[in-house]
C-alpha cells in the first residue's frame, strides 16, 4: 500500500482517521541509532506503527521493532508525543491519517537484525550518517530529540 505525507498543504486531503501509534529510537552502545528505509515510501523512519486494542503504547512499539527490524527491544525512556495537525498521511486505500505517535527510546535485548515485508533495508546509523538520509521532516525531529539528552518533547 503505497503512503503519501502532507505537511501544511493545503492541497492535502481531509483527514478521515485518527490513529495512535508508537515509534521506538532504538539506540545501542557505540550511539547508533537503528532506522528502516519504508516499502510504502522509500524515506528513512524510526520503526513504529499503529497501537492494537490489546496493548499499551510501550507494547506496540516493542512488537512493531520486532517486526520491522527483527529486534528485541526494552523500553527505557520517552523521546516525545508528536501530534501536529499539520501532519496528514494519505494511503492508496483511501485512509487519511492523522496520528498521535508517542516515541520511546529502547534498547536491543535479543534478535538478529532482519528486514520485513515492511522496510527495503534496516541498517544502524551513526548520528551524522542519519542526517543525510531522506526522511520526512516530522521523522527527523523525532531522530534529532532521541539524538539529544534532556527531557521528552511535546508537539
Amino acid at each position: 500500500m503505497a503512503r503519501t505525507e502532507y505537511y501544511a498543504d493545503p492541497a492535502a486531503p481531509a483527514p478521515n482517521s485518527l490513529v495512535v501509534a508508537a515509534s521506538a529510537a532504538v539506540i545501542n552502545g557505540e550511539g547508533r541509532l537503528l532506522l528502516q528505509r519504508r516499502v510504502d515510501n522509500g524515506l528513512w523512519a524510526l520503526p513504529g506503527g499503529a497501537m492494537e486494542m490489546t496493548e499499551s503504547l510501550p507494547q506496540a512499539a516493542v512488537r512493531e521493532v520486532r517486526e520491522e527490524t527483527g529486534y528485541e527491544v526494552e523500553v527505557t525512556g520517552l523521546v516525545g508525543t508528536y501530534t501536529d495537525a499539520r501532519h496528514v498521511i494519505a494511503y492508496s486505500d483511501g485512509e487519511v491519517r492523522r496520528q498521535f505517535n508517542v516515541c520511546f527510546r529502547a534498547r536491543v535485548v535479543g534478535g538478529e537484525l532482519a528486514v520485513s515485508d515492511e522496510s527495503y533495508e534496516v541498517r544502524w546509523f551513526t548520528p551524522a550518517e542519519s542526517e543525510g538520509l531522506p526522511m520526512h521532516h516530522t521523522q527527523r525531529l523525532r531522530v534529532e530529540h532521541a539524538l539529544r539528552d534532556g527531557p521528552a518533547h511535546t508537539g
